[in-house]
């Protein structure tokens, strides 16, 4: 699965990666709003927003580009490794308790 992962702490962008990559996803990590955002995003299978370490702007952007590519949103409040691996173990299997915003 391919996710692009939105908001998040600077010194943790390798973690996320690592978390990513282990459980086999392909995964692009934006802490900071690159130029041209809505083309960096390209088209993944999931986009997470970690909502307490993102600005406005570029939750605005990620949303925006879903809603026009059709993209899943999924909101996780803290951008701890464990809450990392949790959505991600959610999402594996498929639990119909997450719902995309």
């Amino acid at each position: 699965m391919s996710i692009v992962l939105v908001g998040g702490h600077d010194r943790m962008h390798d973690e996320y990666k690592g978390i990513c990559s282990k459980r086999g996803h392909r995964v692009k990590v934006y802490t900071q709003m690159p130029a041209r955002f809505d083309k960096a995003i390209g088209n993944p299978d999931r986009i997470v927003l970690f909502t307490n370490t993102v600005s406005h702007k570029m939750t605005h952007t990620a949303l925006k580009e879903a809603k026009r590519k059709n993209i899943p949103v999924f909101r996780c409040h803290s951008s701890s490794a464990t809450s990392l691996e949790g959505l991600l173990q959610q999402l594996e299997e498929g639990n119909t308790g997450l719902v995309p915003n």
